[in-house]
């Protein structure tokens, strides 16, 4: 008989009756779904830098602390932060002037430093009373492997770190908030010209959200010493799944995290 028919028999699973586990060359990898269950682990509780998935944590605390209607202005400080060091920008300038809503998605989609730093300037107020914030958020959320040195993931002396673990946790609350939710599953965003700022597009680097079904985001991220992360979320059959991958290929990232949600979804369809 085949092992097929044989499990079937004697009342057994077979492991062809099941996905393999896909491979994942991330050095760390984490993924978990709303039920609890944990579908996929890799080192998921070392320490690491992890890039801009720090500008999660920032959002977090700036849906925390302040309005959506909020307006700040940019400043030279802002512009000049982002052009260094190679980090990602949102091409904000001088003067022009948003809502923090919009400067939500200036962070968050093209994963901009310079929106960073004008957001945890704002809302510190001045960036170390930010920083302390984000880390008495870490603590107060139970993220003990978790420490912060800016608002945007860019390599400092200190050395800023997380775990995959730690970094699944906090999605899972930041997705409870529907402007978060919003902001972060948007492929693109779109301000017009106003008196008080050019015409800005925002587009996501998040791939994913193009490439497979029921995405809800939520974060890239890329240093040298982090090398390439990805936070992501989507539903499948009815729960909520999160994974992070630490250190990755560029592009293998995504398609690596594809098959680990159709991993997860098998996963929940045999429970």
């Amino acid at each position: 008989m085949g092992s097929v028919v044989i499990a079937l028999l004697v009342g057994v699973s077979s492991p062809a009756m099941a996905a393999d586990e896909p491979t994942v060359g991330a050095k760390a990898a984490y993924v978990i779904d709303s039920a609890g269950t944990i579908h996929f682990g890799k080192r998921e509780t070392k320490r690491v830098p992890v890039a801009s998935l720090v500008k999660i944590m920032t959002a977090y605390v700036v849906l925390s602390e302040g309005r959506l209607t909020d307006t700040i202005t940019i400043t030279e400080t802002d512009v000049k932060y982002a052009a260094r060091g190679g980090a990602a920008t949102a091409g904000l300038r001088k003067g022009e002037r948003f809502t923090t809503r919009d400067l939500l998605y200036a962070l968050m989609l093209p994963s901009g430093a310079d929106a960073a730093n004008a957001l945890a300037r704002h809302y510190g107020p001045g960036k170390p009373a930010f920083i302390a914030k984000m880390n008495r958020t870490a603590r107060a959320l139970g993220l003990t492997d978790t420490r912060y040195t800016n608002a945007d993931g860019m390599p400092t002396p200190a050395g800023g770190y997380s775990t995959a673990v730690d970094q699944a946790r906090l999605a899972q609350l930041a997705l409870r908030s529907s402007v978060f939710t919003t902001v972060v599953g948007s492929k693109a965003h779109k301000v017009t010209k106003t008196k008080v700022h050019r015409a800005h597009t925002w587009r996501n680097t998040n791939k994913l959200l193009t490439r497979a079904d029921d995405v809800l985001g939520v974060k890239t991220g890329y240093t040298d010493a982090a090398g390439y992360c990805l936070l992501f979320a989507a539903e499948r059959n009815g729960l909520q799944v999160v994974g992070v991958l630490l250190d990755d290929g560029n592009e293998r990232r995504f398609s690596t995290a594809e098959k680990l949600l159709d991993y997860a979804g098998d996963q929940i369809g045999l429970a």
